[in-house]
Order: C-alpha cells, then sequence, then structure tokens
C-alpha cells in the first residue's frame, strides 16, 4: 500500500476526551473515529488489525473444533421471553419495533437466538457434540461508555455456543475452549490468564474471565504470580485427547476476580511474596451454564438411552474490537504503538528520504515490489513529507520494521533498518535488508 493513496488521518496532539493510553493512539494513529458516544468508524489502520486479530481467532476456534456461522444483529424479543431475560437483562439492552409493531431488540449476546436455530434441526445426540460461533457486532447501552473500544456501545465479539449431551461432555468441550483461548490471546503476543469469575447475566455455575494485568484495567484481580510462567499449549494440541492435565495446571495456581476473590484462600496457598493484587482488562469469557437455556426453550435432543433431555449448553466469548486497545496498552512507549508482528496492519514501512530523487524512487520500488512479492504486507511512505515526520508517523502507527531509504545511504551502497519493538538500526545493502525481511519471518 502506497501512503500516498491511503487515509491516515495522524493526529499531533492528543484528543481531550482520551482518557487512556489505548484511546489516545488509537485517535492518534488515525485508526478510529468516534461517531457517537461508544460508537467508532474503523478507518483503514484498525479495520486491518481488526482483521488480523478476527483470523487468528477463526484459525484457533476452527481447530478446536468451532463452525462458524452468522446470525442476525437484531432479534425478537419473544425469543428472550422465552428463556426469561428480556424483562430481567436491564437498560443495557437497546429495545425497538419494527413498523408492524413486532418488538425487537438489538443484540447484546445470542444464546437464545442460537438455542432457536438448535431446536430446529439437530434432535439426536448422534449430531454432538456441536460447537457453533460466529464473530458479529453487539450493542450494549453503557451508561458510561469510557476508554475508547475497551468500552464502547458497539462492539465486535466471537461468540460461540456448545451443544452437549450430557454434563461431562460438555465440560470436556468447555476444556477444549479453555486450551483454545490460551493460544489464542499468546498468538497476538498477550498474556491473558484464566480467572474464576461471576457468571453475570449469562448464568451459569462455572465461567472464567481471560484477563491480562494492566493499570487500566476495569477488574480488580489477585493472582499467584507464578501464573505468568505457565506454559502455553502447541499448536498440535490433541483437543480430542484428555486436556485435563493442561487445565490442572492453569486452575491449581490462584487467579481470580474481585467478585469471587476468597481473601482466606489466597492468603493459604499463596506465598507472600508471589501475591499480585493489580487490575486488569477483561478480553473474554467461558461459560458453562448446563440447560438453563435449552430447558426453558425446549431444547431437547434423544440420548442414546433413548430418552428426550435438554442439551447441556455452554457459551464462550472473545471481545474482538476490545483486544485492540488491550494490545496496545500492553504494547507502547513513548512514541506511539508497538504491534506484535501476528496483528500488525502492515509488515514494513519503507521510508522514502526523498521523495521524487530518481535514485531513491528506484530504490523504495525495487522494495516495495520485492516486499509485496515475499508476502511482507509494505506500506510505502511515499508522501513529500520531511524525514522527521515521516519517522514520527512511521513510530506511531508501529509497524514491526522499518526500511530507510535515503540519497546518503545509497551513495555509499546501504539503507538503514529499524525494528520497532527494540530500536535497534542496522546499516546493510538493500538485497540484504530484503532478505532479512523475506518470507521466512513471521
Amino acid at each position: 500500500m502506497r501512503l500516498s493513496r491511503f487515509l491516515l488521518p495522524v493526529l499531533k496532539e492528543t484528543p481531550a476526551e482520551a482518557q487512556i493510553v489505548s484511546h489516545r493512539l488509537m485517535l492518534r494513529a488515525g485508526m478510529i473515529r468516534q461517531e457517537a458516544a461508544g460508537i467508532y468508524a474503523w478507518l483503514p489502520l484498525g479495520f486491518r488489525v481488526l482483521k488480523k486479530i478476527e483470523q487468528i481467532v477463526r484459525e484457533e476456534m476452527d481447530r478446536a473444533g468451532g463452525v462458524e456461522m452468522l446470525m442476525p444483529t437484531l432479534q425478537l424479543a419473544d425469543l428472550w421471553r422465552e428463556s426469561g431475560r428480556y424483562d430481567a437483562y436491564g437498560p443495557e439492552m437497546l429495545r425497538l419495533k419494527d413498523r408492524h409493531e413486532r418488538e425487537l431488540l438489538y443484540g447484546p449476546t445470542n444464546e437464545e437466538m442460537i438455542t432457536e436455530i438448535f431446536r430446529a434441526y439437530v434432535k439426536s445426540y448422534k449430531s454432538l457434540p456441536l460447537n457453533l460461533y460466529h464473530m458479529q457486532w453487539k450493542f450494549r447501552d453503557e451508561q458510561r461508555p469510557r476508554f475508547g473500544v475497551m468500552r464502547g456501545r458497539e462492539f465486535l465479539m466471537k461468540d460461540a455456543y456448545s451443544f452437549d449431551v450430557d454434563e461431562a461432555a460438555a465440560k470436556r468441550t468447555y476444556q477444549r475452549m479453555f486450551v483454545a483461548y490460551l493460544r489464542i490471546y499468546s498468538r497476538m503476543g498477550l498474556r491473558a490468564i484464566p480467572m474464576r469469575a461471576e457468571t453475570g447475566p449469562i448464568g451459569g455455575d462455572l465461567s472464567h474471565e481471560l484477563i491480562v494485568l494492566a493499570e487500566t484495567g476495569e477488574s480488580v484481580v489477585f493472582c499467584d504470580k507464578r501464573v505468568l510462567d505457565l506454559p502455553i499449549p502447541d499448536a498440535d494440541v490433541d483437543y480430542q485427547g484428555d486436556l485435563t492435565p493442561i487445565i490442572d495446571q492453569w486452575t491449581s495456581v490462584y487467579a481470580a476476580t474481585e467478585d469471587v476473590h476468597d481473601a482466606a484462600r489466597y492468603e493459604a496457598e499463596v506465598a507472600e511474596g508471589d501475591r499480585t493484587e493489580t487490575r486488569g482488562i477483561e478480553v473474554g469469557q467461558l461459560f458453562f451454564f448446563g440447560d438453563k437455556y435449552s430447558a426453558p426453550m425446549k431444547a431437547t435432543i434423544t440420548g442414546p438411552d433413548g430418552v428426550d433431555r435438554p442439551a447441556q449448553m455452554g457459551s464462550y466469548g472473545v471481545g474482538v474490537s476490545r483486544l485492540l486497545g488491550a494490545i496496545i496498552e500492553a504494547s507502547h512507549d513513548e512514541a506511539g504503538i508497538v504491534w506484535p508482528e501476528a496483528v500488525a496492519p502492515f509488515g514494513v514501512g519503507i521510508i522514502n528520504l526523498r521523495q521524487g530523487d530518481a535514485e531513491c524512487d528506484a530504490a523504495c520500488e525495487t522494495a516495495y515490489a520485492a516486499l509485496a512479492k515475499a508476502g511482507r504486507d509494505p506500506l510505502y511512505d511515499d508522501t513529500d513529507e520531511r524525514g522527521g515526520g515521516k519517522f514520527a508517523k512511521m513510530d506511531l502507527i508501529g509497524l514491526p520494521w522499518q526500511l530507510i531509504i535515503g540519497p546518503k545511504g545509497l551513495k555509499d551502497g546501504v539503507v538503514e533498518l529499524k525494528h520497532r519493538g527494540s530500536g535497534e538500526r542496522e546499516t546493510l545493502p538493500l538485497g540484504e535488508a530484503l532478505t532479512k525481511l523475506g518470507p521466512g519471518r513471521p
């Protein structure tokens, strides 16, 4: 992508309404634009990161046995009345009527709708287990939306819903999602800790929130710091095998949100030097709630014994759009964002220090073509802005690598390669720089 053809409205000044680092940097880097309180337009740079995150979630969900679909954003109120949640949910739900006076709602979550779909088609245990997921925009009318995409009213979420024949099978599905979530966040460069949590309006009695430790988080959390060193399961983990050892390893180390914190157990189990009380950002949550929805909505299946019974269900959410904020909170410096390579909007930023100079232009075009062919997704700053402004912009938007090409270096037969995360700079011939940035890189 050539910067001269790309919409990147960076800001030099920090907007007054931005209270936390991720909100400030997303606005300054031209990733989002507020259209109403808690509602944002995703500008091209932000949208590219959003799609990268979405793809990682999709790959890991598919690997763990999920089946993708898509449900509508508007739902019939009558479905929610079947489950008993319509009147109980509260003012966060946006309720409306169509021209025929049918009562609708803008879905904050999809337990009722997926249960209605399931009961229409699945009748036997032979079709189970089944884990259906989608990635869809949700709306919750937060009273005080703040912190940019971290606590907005409209947000993109991956929500999955599992159906099993009995509780034992349902808990095996829960374990698969637990492991998949560890992998999802790790691939994005995050350390997300599964913490025991309240189930809230979703219901059930088993839940874990995935928390990224950060002082700007909305949740108070308590954990044993040793949880930060636990190993992430490999890509070849056997999801059909026994995952209990992995689950036991992660759940045996104390980690809980404030709502379910057990002070006595915490003090008894965690050495004083390992106790960590801080704040965290919730980036996902797992729920097992049995027949909370299947029983009242009559989503029954015939078991191997010939007896009809409500399906055992769970749901599993990932805050896809919220993750951009969480990643920036965890990975930034005084100059701007520092994207992990897996989610960076572009792999390499090419900086032409003298646009219009024949030799500089030719070298940049060579680099641009080679990196694009190698799949490194370059962003070529071909504008006539001064070098200092180009450097500041590239640091702000946080691309993992910067390839700096100027007349002085070319005269000596070299270019400069900068790694954004470490700040390390290397001077080397253009061919060597392109080899170093080639398709072998992550």
